[in-house]
């Protein structure tokens, strides 16, 4: 299929383009959203550290002696400084470290990434682009070349490689994040409103998918 290329050099406006032919088997790809929800939940999942830890009452400091004696002094029962119902005392149903991950299948895992692009194309979200770099690393220069593609402010930039200038131009912008075309990932894709692939990293893309 064709799908629009802009310079991103150029001062042109967003009707002056040219045509590039990527794979259908990338970016026409039917929409399926029980696939996709499967592995972003996954992607998620998988994302999360699971270093959380509490202490129990067997593992706080302290004594194990009673308090005081159980009747006669006026005051509630106690049976250890331990308890957490005390201050400083053990946490009930303590968390503990627990791995987390999931297995997911490398198909199914491009299947969704897939997806996900089309879905982009079918949106007109996803934008080829010719000279992705700037020559200065600022980002009132960054911001300016990237109206003449697009007037949305939340932006994911793929690229082959990490261009310093670009990548320091962005890193001052919330929404705008910059990655090489090795770190594509199902979650990215659907929380930018606009993504933008230089046209000398689709291959790697492509070739990523197939």
């Amino acid at each position: 299929m064709e799908l629009e290329v802009r310079d991103f050099t150029a001062e042109v406006s967003i009707l002056d383009s040219e045509k590039f032919f990527v794979s259908d088997e990338i970016f026409k790809c039917p929409f399926n959203q029980a696939l996709i929800h499967q592995v972003i939940s996954t992607y998620l999942t998988n994302s999360r550290q699971g270093t959380r830890s509490q202490k129990s009452r067997s593992e706080v400091s302290g004594s194990n002696k009673k308090p005081w004696r159980q009747k006669g002094t006026g005051r509630a029962r106690s049976g250890s400084v331990k308890s957490p119902i005390w201050r400083s005392g053990g946490v009930t149903f303590a968390a503990k470290p627990k791995l987390y991950a999931q297995k997911i299948n490398k198909k199914m895992y491009r299947g969704a990434i897939r997806s996900i692009l089309s879905k982009l194309v079918c949106d007109n979200r996803l934008f080829l682009v010719r000279n992705l770099f700037i020559k200065e690393p600022k980002t009132k220069l960054l911001l300016e070349k990237l109206r003449t593609i697009t007037s949305k402010k939340s932006i994911l930039i793929f690229t082959d490689f990490l261009d310093k200038n670009l990548l320091l131009a962005s890193r001052n912008v919330h929404k705008i994040e910059v990655r090489t075309a090795t770190h594509i990932d199902p979650v990215s894709l659907i929380n930018f409103n606009v993504t933008l692939i230089a046209d000398s990293a689709i291959k790697k893309i492509e070739k990523q998918l197939v």
